[in-house]
């Protein structure tokens, strides 16, 4: 029986066990001169053998050890399904089409993401989704009794589907995994190489919504920061490290504008259904033929379209479950089609849960577009809605100005899409159907796995350039520069600052904050 591993479980591993094979000497009774002589003869037959015997062993074990060191240097040489630069790089024809549950990978960008010539930044906040975990809890509980009702019931396992046979639910619930871990740690090395002339004298003032993972995920970013800063010859000494971070509560009627939760209407009103709806429908059209293929090849499972959902939810979870990330048996199930189907499902909930196919999903963004404004302004926050004012007030848990120009925050999927609504930077994509799949060329670059995969991050720039009389804007998600049209973007992708934060008028006034309690 399979049991999803909690949170004071860990892998336990069993060392391999050797063993050695001692030689036993033999003696030989030496009684008369011809039996001296025929011991001799032997002794000197047997040092000749022994030595060709070692030469031999010798060359064994050379040719041995000289595989042993090719092979594990060859493995150690092997590039990581995760890197710094670029991301998760291993089969990006599915594995960056996973929705959600991709690891961030380096998306496409028509403008480059280069600091454009004679520009200097001068402020750079960064907005991170917490690292690869383990499922929900809920999902975790439904994941394991598939599982168990497959190895229950299935009288035979189909061609390419017989590890299922063998396959241990092992996964936990809520966990930042070791993987989503060196994730973090990555994105903070890249984020000090990027911003290296700020960073290396400046400390990110660093601030994490509640739970878990997130903070978890802020710490393992401060250290990949820190790591840099160390190596980073020309820095100032990292005495600071570790670094404070603000953690603020998610509890129940928490102000957090990193965190959702106080809008009733968009948590248990009709508005929180929306997603639920689209999903259902485009579920129903393209797991029809794959439920079939399933239940072909698991004689006696009787999977369902939504378990046909859970089955490929295993292979990003088994994936990023593993340290290295090396793509799990599951994935293998699918054909590259279906994967981009799937990505289009998990689109679909996020833009129809917490983006503008929600009527209140971009005002779930409202605080925290308010909050960059006054970082960017060195202005009071202006905010009414999802803020906590004890905290925005104080310069300690909110500091605006001076030397605080680098700053870090880490929230979640959900609430990153709700933030990118408000600040609406993908008010070029036209609404999903829910009928038809479209690509990222269809929809103007948004989808689920190009905006808030796992670790997924969004830079907010300030720059000046030499020769412009104000300071621009830029916004990178995930390497991609966005077009900024809502404030007539030039061709590097910029605005100016004053452009910026009038197009952002419907945060300012407070979005549908009003609706949230009819």
């Amino acid at each position: 029986m399979s049991h999803p591993r909690t949170e004071n479980d860990g892998h336990k591993y069993q060392p391999v066990s050797s063993t050695e094979n001692e030689a036993q000497e033999r003696h030989h009774s030496i009684e008369d001169p011809a039996a001296l002589d025929l011991d001799r003869h032997l002794r000197s037959f047997k040092q000749q053998k022994r030595k060709k015997v070692i030469l031999i062993v010798m060359g064994a074990i050379g040719v041995f050890l000289f595989l042993y060191w090719a092979i594990a240097g060859s493995s150690q040489r092997l590039p990581s399904c995760d890197s710094v630069d670029l991301g998760f790089q291993c089969q990006p024809h599915i594995s960056h089409f996973w929705g959600q549950y991709s690891p961030y990978f380096s998306t496409p960008s028509e403008i480059p993401t280069e600091v454009p010539d004679q520009c200097q930044i001068t402020f750079a906040q960064i907005l991170a989704r917490h690292g690869a975990r383990d499922p929900t809890a809920s999902k975790t509980t439904k994941y394991a009794a598939l599982v168990e009702r497959i190895h229950s019931n299935a009288s035979s396992y189909g061609n390419g589907y017989g590890f299922i046979k063998d396959y241990e639910y092992t996964l936990g619930a809520d966990q930042l995994s070791v993987f989503g871990q060196q994730q973090m740690i990555n994105s903070g090395i890249k984020y000090y190489e990027r911003y290296q002339t700020l960073a290396k004298d400046i400390t990110p003032f660093v601030r994490s919504s509640g739970q878990d993972r997130v903070v978890k995920s802020a710490l393992n970013w401060t250290r990949g920061f820190h790591d840099a800063r160390v190596k980073d010859k020309g820095s100032e000494s990292d005495k600071d490290y570790p670094y404070p971070i603000v953690a603020i509560s998610e509890d129940s009627g928490s102000n957090n504008t990193l965190d959702h939760g106080l809008c009733d209407e968009f948590e248990s009103g009709f508005d929180s259904t929306i997603a639920d709806s689209a999903q259902t429908s485009w579920v129903s059209i393209f797991t029809r033929s794959i439920t079939d293929r399933l239940n072909e090849n698991l004689p006696g499972a009787n999977i369902t379209s939504t378990e046909t959902i859970y089955m490929m939810d295993l292979c990003p979870f088994n994936t990023v479950a593993d340290v290295n990330g090396f793509i799990s048996p599951f994935c293998a199930l699918f054909t590259e089609e279906e994967w981009h189907a799937y990505d289009y499902y998990q689109s679909l909930g996020k833009y129809y849960g917490f983006s503008w196919g929600n009527p209140l999903g971009a005002t779930q963004g409202v605080g925290f577009t308010n909050e960059l404004i006054a970082r960017l302004t060195n202005t009071p926050v202006n905010d009414h809605t999802s803020t906590n004012s004890t905290l925005d007030k104080s310069r300690q848990t909110f500091p605006i100005g001076g030397k605080t120009v680098l700053y870090a925050d880490f929230s979640h999927d959900n609430d990153m899409t709700g933030i990118f609504s408000a600040m609406g930077l993908y008010n070029e994509t036209a609404p999903l159907l829910n009928t038809t799949a479209e690509s990222v060329v269809e929809t103007n670059g948004y989808s689920a796995s190009w905006t808030v995969p796992f670790a997924a991050r969004a830079y907010f720039e300030k720059m000046s350039c030499i020769g412009a009389s104000e300071e621009f804007v830029r916004i990178v998600v995930n390497d991609r520069v966005l077009p900024l049209k809502t404030c007539g973007g030039d061709y590097l992708g910029r605005c100016t600052l004053s452009d910026f934060v009038d197009s952002l008028s419907f945060a300012r006034e407070g979005g549908d904050w009003g609706k949230c309690f009819l």
